[in-house]
């Protein structure tokens, strides 16, 4: 089963006999032991705030956002007309996921009532709201949820979904340069006769790998006329040869071995960054065709720079695999700032939600949005600045199959 129908099996086993997440205003009337019809939407105001009634009284609430912070905006009636707002006595109480509460208490303001702080987003709480009025008290209970998803701890885990949780971390600033894989210098030799004579054998061919001391070919000295073995200095790849039997030996090169396994890559810094890098710099190196990666250290940085103005640093690479032969070009994300962040989240978590960008906490089996206000991006970290808390559990690893079973679930953006 894919991990998207997981989550659907998942969205419908939450559904099943739960109430609706945007009921209305909980009935002061008895149901009679009969099983409640499915709540309606929520009746909306002239100020298109959500109205909640009791008898002749009545209060509109909303969330009030045009050019200033969220905050709640409430108009007190009467048999439908307005009433004193200086007779009314409201408090809102909020309860968010983990039974975080807070509440609002109301002055007049003009035509209406003003709670008197901010409303965080999101705007996803269970409410109370209890309004005064000449000696009665009203009370109004009501779910308000947005960006909120149940899900199974078995299915989620089926579905790959994982969480950390959030905290400080080093944040490292890298820049990328680019450059090809080189053979080192200290890694690769020349292997000549050491008496001239005629080439009887040759036993190795271009890119053939070698062990160290394997017969590379036989050479008839002209002097002594014996045959001797040439044999390889150090195991590695024959990248050059220019050996054939029967040929006289010379003083030239016959083979050039590389060790392969002990290359460095060679990165242009142009005058922008050379103040940046340094030696001994981390670096991450990846394939200029493909996702194979490696990491590195820069080694030394040259002093000459070339016709295009740049400089060479070179990178002599801690772990690689096979795909990092001599003359394939890379890009490195070199490491040139740490600085340490309180608060920061994996950036593969982030999603986006309206019009913000966001990770989904997590309580128990529940799952919910929260607005992140973000800092610097370096690699796997984003810092955060707002929106999360430290020691809250947050999705890491496809956090976007909650955002699909949310978008599903239609959950709504309640004023």
């Amino acid at each position: 089963m894919n991990k998207i129908l997981l989550l659907g099996l998942a969205f419908a086993l939450s559904a099943c006999g739960a109430p609706d997440a945007d009921s209305g205003p909980a009935s002061h009337a008895s149901s009679g032991g009969h099983e409640a019809p499915a709540a309606p939407e929520p009746v909306k105001g002239p100020n298109r705030g959500r109205m909640l009634q009791d008898g002749a009284f009545a209060i509109e609430l909303a969330i009030f956002e045009s050019g200033v912070p969220p905050e709640y905006h409430a108009w007190p009636t009467l048999d439908g007309k307005a009433v004193p707002l200086a007779d009314v006595n409201l408090v809102v109480e909020l309860t968010r996921l983990g039974d975080k509460t807070s509440q609002f208490t109301f002055k007049p303001d003009g035509e209406f009532l003003r709670g008197d702080g901010v409303v965080k987003e999101p705007h996803s709480f269970s409410v109370k709201v209890s309004a005064t009025h000449a000696g009665k008290i009203h009370i109004w209970t009501f779910d308000s949820f947005e960006g909120r998803a149940t899900i199974a701890s078995k299915i989620a885990e089926a579905a790959g979904i994982t969480t950390e949780i959030a905290g400080g971390t080093s944040l490292t600033e890298t820049i990328t340069l680019y450059g090809r894989i080189v053979a080192n210098p200290e890694r690769q030799r020349e292997v000549s006769a050491r008496f001239p004579g005629l080439i009887r054998t040759v036993g190795a061919k271009l890119g053939d790998t070698v062990k160290a001391g394997e017969v590379l070919g036989t050479i008839e000295s002209n002097d002594s006329l014996r045959v001797y073995n040439l044999t390889a200095p150090l195991a590695g790849v024959v990248t050059a040869r220019d050996a054939n039997p029967g040929e006289q030996t010379g003083e030239r090169t016959l083979f050039t071995i590389t060790d392969t396994s002990a290359v460095l890559a060679e990165l242009s810094v142009f005058p922008r960054d050379r103040g940046r890098v340094k030696a001994g710099a981390a670096v991450q190196l990846r394939l200029a065709d493909g996702d194979a990666t490696a990491a590195g250290k820069v080694d030394r940085i040259d002093v000459k720079t070339g016709a295009n103005q740049a400089v060479m640093a070179r990178v002599a690479l801690t772990s690689a695999d096979a795909a990092f032969l001599p003359g394939i070009f890379v890009s490195g994300a070199v490491a040139v700032a740490t600085r340490e962040v309180p608060l920061a989240v994996k950036t593969v978590g982030l999603q986006a939600f309206r019009d913000f960008t966001v990770v989904y906490a997590q309580v128990g089996e529940t799952y919910e949005v929260r607005m992140l206000e973000l800092g610097a991006q370096h690699g796997e970290w984003t810092e955060v600045l707002g929106g999360l808390e430290a020691g809250e559990h947050y999705v890491t690893e496809n956090s976007y199959l909650i955002k699909a079973d949310i978008e599903k679930s239609g959950a709504s953006h309640d004023h």
